[in-house]
């Protein structure tokens, strides 16, 4: 925090209750908030002996506190094919910041406190970060994977997202460029997607050998690798040398489904990136790359509940812009809709939901310690929405107030007092 700024003022939430995915179900009690963190959570009008002075009361009228949504698949700086592509392409360093700068807050009002950023265009994410964490810029906290690895002409070769890499010794090099860089994880690109003109789905892009450079460079400097990935046999191959996590997922099997749950490699399937044509639309994306991502949907949804029959651990990824509007919400509380509709018939339930959105990629990150509960001494990032989430899943697209670091950011009815 700044030396010129205050520590946020003290809030005490009565009259509503409380629902995170460690809890069976939602329960009628007061949230005392002070110096950024959860200081009491106890039985309805328990508390007010314990607020300090100043505390400011935020009556929920039978509302929902709930942990600040995580979005695992994000990107600031998306650059796709077509006008909104070129136009962020074409932006400089300048303009670059405010746009990322504009992303955050609003994905920040959203109700995502926390994200996972996964090739950002020109180092942005690290600034991005660094203004978050300072207080400078209002936004989630950022984990940041840096540039994504690809092979020559490989998936996003064609954006500075992405950083070129070819043999084994080449893929080291790139996974300790992102780590000296200051990257939590390591992101690589180990398929073609939906997004590349000159690629497949099903392209395999590394060798074998490359995969295994990039996952034991990075494990031996203690990050976490996930990967691009479409088709079963380059993900069973790279489940095999030690992979973390698995973006997308388009056509995986039940074997290697198995597989991922024995090794406790987690997926992010971005469901939204094969139903999205209203966002395409918006963005002047080309047809080709419509008529490509808009017909795997099938297969995309049949692996998912692939996974989720086989005891894969899934985390909440938009891959679209995290705020971006859609359906009558944002692309995260959209993801999170069509995980909770879509997985439903594989036994996938509103408590599912949630830990997909918090908690499940809050230990993933290694920070679910002290983000993704509400629970005394858990730092207070936290929503307060209409409904229950453990067992409407409609609940997040009805967010009423967002807290950051226990600071109050959003509070659609000025509901707090002195």
């Amino acid at each position: 925090m700044p030396a010129d700024r205050q520590p946020p003022t003290p809030v005490l939430f009565t009259g509503g209750g409380v629902a995170d995915a460690r809890r069976e179900a939602r329960t009628e009690e007061d949230v005392l908030v002070v110096d950024g963190r959860i200081a009491a959570v106890g039985p309805a009008g328990s508390l007010r002996d314990r607020a300090p002075a100043g505390t400011a009361e935020f009556p929920l009228d039978g509302r929902t506190v709930l942990p600040g949504l995580v979005n695992m698949h994000t990107h600031f700086t998306l650059v796709l094919p077509g006008d909104r592509g070129r136009e962020i392409a074409a932006m400089d360093a300048h303009d670059l910041a405010l746009h990322v700068a504009d992303g955050a807050r609003r994905t920040l009002l959203s109700g995502v406190t926390t994200v996972r950023c996964v090739a950002e265009e020109d180092g942005v994410d690290f600034a991005l970060r660094r203004a978050v964490d300072a207080g400078r810029v209002p936004g989630p906290r950022v984990f940041t994977a840096g540039r994504g690895l690809v092979c020559t002409g490989g998936h996003g070769h064609e954006n500075s997202s992405t950083l070129e890499c070819d043999g084994p010794d080449g893929f080291r090099y790139g996974v300790r460029s992102q780590v000296r860089a200051g990257a939590d994880l390591i992101k690589v690109m180990i398929s073609g997607g939906i997004a590349g003109q000159h690629e497949a789905i099903d392209t395999r892009q590394l060798t074998r050998d490359e995969i295994a450079a990039v996952i034991g460079a990075a494990h031996d400097a203690g990050r976490k690798v996930t990967a691009h990935a479409g088709p079963a046999p380059v993900v069973a191959d790279a489940v095999e040398l030690g992979l973390d996590c698995v973006e997308h997922g388009y056509q995986l099997t039940p074997e290697v489904c198995a597989q991922m749950a024995a090794a406790g490699c987690a997926l992010v399937p971005t469901l939204g990136v094969t139903r999205c044509g209203e966002f395409f639309d918006e963005c002047g994306v080309p047809r080709w790359m419509q008529e490509r991502s808009l017909g795997a949907a099938d297969r995309h949804t049949e692996s998912f509940r692939t996974a989720l029959r086989a005891g894969v651990e899934v985390m909440l990824g938009s891959d679209l812009p995290p705020f971006w509007a859609i359906d009558d919400t944002n692309a995260t509380a959209w993801e999170y809709g069509l995980m909770a509709d879509l997985g439903a018939p594989a036994g996938f339930s509103p408590r599912d939901a949630l830990a997909a959105a918090t908690s499940t990629p809050l230990r993933w990150l290694g920070a679910d310690d002290r983000l993704g509960a509400v629970a005394e001494g858990f730092l207070a990032d936290l929503l307060v929405v209409d409904g229950d989430p453990l067992s409407d899943t409609t609940a997040v697209r009805r967010v009423h107030a967002v807290l950051s670091r226990g600071e109050v950011v959003r509070d659609d009815e000025r509901s707090l007092a002195a």
